[in-house]
């Protein structure tokens, strides 16, 4: 079997991995992708970002349809036809991953299914479905990403026990949910399945839900969820499970008392681990950290001069956005560019209803880091634009330099907090300050002016709200 040989081989091929891929081949490179399943586009398509955000859009038609009647219009109840949304969802995953197939056909980028296995720094075996193939490379990216956190206590091998994977599956609605873990994960997918008619109950051991945001920025989506889910648990943890017919039995302990309770389905949200096991880097030079991240410097490097590492299997924040950032970063610095992952700013978004998004630094960190900072924040109550579709929930929040008055962070809470979090990434990249905000003009009404008004706020002058002058 003579080896295959490339300058730059890409191991996964999710967002981080064909990023890499598609990046390199315009650049000139010969580049071979290799990803273990038939489809491309890694978690992020396949079993997380897409398919989640497709089920709470079928989620939000049918909240939508329900808060109609406030209006006059009333809509009949409705009835979900699982296979039917399963096969919907199922159409989009098809049609995106086509689309980078194509996309990679049309750069000349080779892929090769199957699992990668390096046998040293230079060579990567690849088992296929029509036997092994060897691939010699100049330079590897490994980019395999994350799973799903399945603690040992509670995997009994029961399909009742789910991660997100077989959560959006959506094989039925469960009349009761147990949702563990309060992160993004489990928030979106609680949403979606209460929603769709399931009782659910969501614990956190911590003594919050969404600890990544600025509590007040977090505090509407908590409000929501506590109206839409039957209960939600914090400081509470979950002992063992056990199987009870077609159920399973939990164990609950708050504040010392163990309680016992039933449910259809369980949902395990409580994190996500490095997927390095069985790729042979420990033939290589690679090192990794005690969680099993595998460390990379500000250049993606690893420890290993060939190979680099991007994306979740990298560490940090585990975010697709960040992947493809690495992926170009990484490519770079192969094709000889002075290029580095410092000073980057990562927004995060929560799906949720409503949407909670923020970019650079939060007053969380700021108050921890002992850097001083102005607040200044725009209500939605103040919105004519939330008001006309009732929700008024929302809140935009600058973070400002007091000194040079540039934004350092931006939150946003509100419907269409992810799509609107951008404008804050531009403000923090490029050292806007709140005046370049305020002098903006931002068209009305929309939501982006609350932007703008928040950034008006900080001079004590925004049009739609009264805020205190400012004493200089």
């Amino acid at each position: 079997m003579d080896p295959i040989k490339t300058e730059i081989v890409v191991v996964g091929g999710g967002p981080g991995g064909y990023a890499a891929a598609f990046y390199a081949a315009d650049l000139g490179k010969k580049v071979i992708l290799v990803e273990r399943e038939k489809r491309l586009g890694g978690v992020c398509l396949n079993r997380g970002c897409i398919p989640s955000k497709a089920l709470l859009h079928a989620a939000h038609t049918v909240s939508s349809a329900r808060e109609s009647e406030a209006r006059g219009i009333t809509f009949a109840p409705p009835k979900i036809d699982v296979n039917k949304l399963r096969a919907w969802k199922e159409s989009i995953l098809n049609r995106l991953s086509g689309g980078i197939t194509q996309l990679a056909k049309a750069r000349g980028v080779q892929v090769v299914h199957g699992r990668g296995y390096f046998e040293d720094s230079r060579m990567l075996r690849v088992e296929t479905e029509e036997g092994q193939q060897l691939i010699n490379y100049d330079h590897a990216i490994v980019a395999v990403g994350s799973i799903s956190a399945m603690p040992k206590t509670f995997d009994l091998g029961n399909p009742r026990i789910m991660t997100s994977q077989e959560a959006l599956e959506i094989e039925d609605i469960p009349e009761k949910l147990l949702v563990i873990g309060g992160g993004y994960i489990g928030m979106e997918l609680g949403t979606v399945y209460a929603t769709f008619g399931s009782q659910v109950v969501l614990v956190e051991a911590l003594d919050t839900i969404l600890a990544g945001a600025d509590a007040d920025l977090a505090r509407p989506v908590i409000a929501h969820a506590r109206k839409m889910f039957k209960e939600i648990r914090l400081k509470t943890k979950v002992g063992k499970m056990a199987t009870r017919g077609k159920q399973i039995q939990v164990e609950f302990d708050m504040d010392g008392k163990k309680t016992e309770e039933l449910y259809d389905r369980v949902l395990v949200a409580v994190g996500r681990s490095p997927n390095a096991d069985d790729l042979g880097l420990e033939n290589t030079k690679v090192s990794f950290d005690d969680r099993g991240f595998i460390h990379v410097n500000e250049k993606q490097q690893t420890t290993d001069p060939a190979i680099y590492a991007i994306g979740d299997i990298a560490g940090g924040v585990l975010l697709a956005h960040k992947a493809s950032k690495e992926a170009r970063i990484a490519i770079e610095v192969i094709v000889g560019e002075d290029s580095a992952f410092t000073d980057v700013t990562i927004p995060a978004v929560v799906f949720t209803d409503p949407e909670l998004a923020w970019c650079g630094l939060t007053e969380a960190e700021a108050r921890a880091r002992g850097i001083e900072v102005k607040i200044s924040k725009f209500p939605w109550t103040a919105s004519g634009r939330a008001l006309s579709f009732d929700r008024p929930d929302g809140l935009t929040k600058l973070l400002i330099d007091p000194d040079s008055e540039r934004i350092l962070g931006v939150g946003i809470v509100g419907t269409g907090a992810g799509e609107l979090i951008s404008e804050g990434v531009l403000a923090v990249e490029m050292g806007a300050t709140a005046k370049d905000l305020a002098l903006a003009v931002h068209p009305h009404p929309t939501l982006s002016e609350t932007i703008m008004e928040a950034a008006e706020a900080f001079y004590g002058h925004s049009t739609h709200t009264i805020v205190r002058k400012r004493v200089e």
